[in-house]
Formats: structure tokens, sequence, C-alpha cells
């Protein structure tokens, strides 16, 4: 069993380990992606919540799974509300009216996550539209802004001479 759950779960650890690193440092305030990715385990925890919804009976047959749930099994309130346990949303499947094999749990958190998921990637897409609306600049660009604040404190004439020496060498990518 071990060697069947080590290839799901080294994974699942190992991007909850680095999705946790900048909750840790706390720089997960200004960080777009790190929202983006929340985004993601959100619906992922979404879709796994569908699945302990929709298999929530402990085996196919609904009959035995009410009575190893110590409830009985109404076949004609089965019959009747057969569009109730055939929904995609919300999940039921009862025994009788009285009583629901799905936890109850899952219904609202099948809202909750996906909203939450919402908020968080629009918040990190609010992130990276004012990040780029404000003008700051990759380390890239400061670099070239410095260079080319540097090349500008040196005398027009001096860059001349520099430029004709350069073309005298042959060394034609310092124009």
């Amino acid at each position: 069993m071990t060697f069947l759950l080590l290839p799901v779960l080294l994974p699942v650890l190992t991007g909850l380990w680095f999705w946790s690193r900048p909750l840790l440092a706390g720089t997960w305030r200004r960080d777009p992606a790190w929202f983006a990715w929340s985004a993601v385990l959100l619906l992922l925890g979404a879709g796994v919540t569908y699945l302990v919804g929709s298999l929530a009976g402990p085996s196919l047959d609904p009959e035995e799974a009410c009575h190893r749930a110590g409830q009985t099994y109404d076949r004609e309130y089965r019959k009747a509300n057969f569009h109730e346990y055939t929904r995609w949303f919300p999940l039921h499947d009862r025994c009788h009216a009285d009583y629901d094999l799905v936890p109850a749990w899952v219904n609202p958190a099948l809202v909750a996550l996906p909203a939450v998921s919402l908020v968080s990637l629009a918040h990190g897409v609010r992130l990276r539209v004012v990040r780029r609306g404000t003008g700051r600049q990759s380390g890239t660009d400061r670099f070239r802004r410095a260079w080319d604040r540097c090349r500008c404190a040196v005398p027009r004439g001096r860059r001349k001479a520099e430029r004709r020496v350069a073309r005298s060498r042959g060394n034609r990518r310092s124009r």
C-alpha cells in the first residue's frame, strides 16, 4: 500500500513545500504567482471533495451502503426521487427522507472552494496589473537604465573618440 501511495504523496508534499515557503518567509503578500498556485490547489481540493462526495457510499449497492450505515433502505423513496441522486450538484445519496450518505460538509465545500479560488486568482491578477502599472521594473531593466545613466555621464566627445578607436580596431559592437 505504501508503494502505491508514494508516487502520489511525493509530488503533493513537494508541491505543498514549495507553496508554503513564501508563506513562511512572509513574501506571499506581494507574489501574484503564489495566489495563482493557491487557486490551483483550491480547485484540486474541490475535485477531491467532489470525489469524496460522489463515492460516499462504501459500496456500489445503495441498499448495502444504507444497511452498513445503520439505516433502513426505502426503495420507494429512491424511485420517487430518482433525479435527486443522479444530479451533478448538489450531491445526495439518500437512504430515506431523513438520512443522506453524502457527508454534510461536501456541498458547502463544493461552493466555497471554487469561490475562494476565484477570489485568490482575481487578487493575483490585480497584484500583477498593479505591479505592471506602477512601472516596477525587473532587474534587467534597472540594470539597463543604470548603464544608460552611467554612459550619459561620460562626455560626448570622449564617447566619439572611443568609437573611433574601436572602429579602427574592427570592433563594431561599441556603437
